[in-house]
């Protein structure tokens, strides 16, 4: 198609988080259109970054961040780089969060932003940039913690459905318009905004605990080199998954052995451990001295009753991540382990994105 100059901005600026590659190909439909409209457009990706550089710009600026939802939220990764962004004059955003959507015959099932568009943009309003585009987009959920990948026929449906709707946002902002289709959903996610606190504060360190090796790994380090946050580390030859892990799900999609499981058995256990176990052995201790009512307190007691559960759910699960990062090497515990996995399966399809190369 012909190039034409028919876009209010000169040059168009996304900065995106990909973990298997919706949120890269949005931005990549996104620059096609600028370049159809002969906008000078740049993707920058955010991958274990240090420090933010501005490129140098002339006229005015549209800036877009684009990431996945992780916990009903962008990722921490794309918070903590949006927090760092500096002023910009002249500048106006946009944010495009990927979501899980999923489709259940043909019907598309929309999945929920909760704080992913809401809380960036405070942000990038507080800091002085104008806000006028706020897209959520129900690419397939890649969850392979949660479920299994969706068959290759209705992720390309989906993204067949979407990539219009990227291109409807992307000429409707180049063309000097404003479009706020997260607005509509901000009821939804008003009531799941709780969920996405707790997810950032607790969540995220229980799932970065949940994957694991098995005997299947060559050590060929593909997963250490391509972790968007550097949080794997090889640890007695098998890589070991720290609490920086965001859960991206780019490791468990990309090792080329499908050597990286999802263990389910582990969690089952570490779940009954501290709630079946420890947390009602201390409640039986307090009950003898006579504070057992402290459990069900409401108000400010109660607020710190639930987080001292949170806190030895967390403790558990490091040292039981930890315990069974070392009986790992075993041959006997990886194999009960790994067959105790849901993702070991075949049924369990890993998630892998058109057009995507990470």
């Amino acid at each position: 198609m012909t190039k034409t100059d028919s876009s209010k901005y000169k040059q168009l600026i996304i900065y995106y988080f990909s973990g298997t590659g919706n949120a890269k190909n949005a931005a990549a439909w996104i620059k096609e259109v600028a370049d159809q409209k002969g906008v000078s457009s740049t993707l920058i990706n955010i991958d274990r970054f240090e420090n933010i550089e501005i490129h140098k710009t002339t006229g005015k600026l549209l800036i877009g961040f684009c990431a996945p939802t992780h916990g009903f939220n962008l990722p921490p990764l794309m918070l903590k780089f949006i927090a760092k962004f500096p002023r910009k004059k002249n500048a106006d955003v946009f944010i495009l969060n990927t979501r899980g959507g999923l489709k259940l015959s043909k019907l598309f099932l929309p999945g929920l932003s909760g704080l992913a568009q809401i809380f960036p943009a405070l942000i990038m309003q507080l800091k002085g940039f104008r806000i006028v585009g706020m897209q959520p987009l129900d690419l397939p959920s890649n969850w392979i913690i949660l479920h299994p990948g969706l068959k290759e026929k209705v992720i390309n449906s989906m993204y067949e459905r979407y990539k219009g709707i990227v291109e409807q946002f992307a000429n409707k902002l180049l063309d000097g318009g404003k479009k706020y289709k997260a607005l509509l959903s901000i009821p939804f996610d008003l009531a799941v905004a709780p969920i996405a606190v707790g997810y950032y504060f607790i969540g995220r360190f229980f799932l970065a605990k949940t994957l694991v090796a098995s005997n299947d790994c060559n050590q060929c380090g593909l997963c250490v080199k391509q972790c968007p946050v550097n949080a794997i580390k090889m640890v007695e030859e098998k890589p070991y998954w720290t609490y920086q892990c965001e859960s991206c799900m780019r490791c468990i999609n990309n090792c080329p052995q499908r050597a990286i499981e999802t263990a389910h058995g582990f969690v089952a256990i570490i779940v009954y451990l501290a709630y079946g176990l420890s947390i009602p052995l201390i409640f039986n201790i307090l009950h003898r001295f006579n504070l057992a009512a402290i459990d069900g307190s409401s108000g400010i007691i109660g607020f710190f009753w639930s987080l001292f559960e949170w806190a030895i759910f967390i403790l558990i699960v490091f040292l039981g991540y930890r315990l069974l990062h070392y009986f790992m090497k075993f041959k006997f515990i990886n194999r009960i382990i790994t067959y105790s996995s849901l993702s070991k399966y075949k049924f369990w399809r890993r998630y892998h994105s058109p057009n995507a190369s990470i």
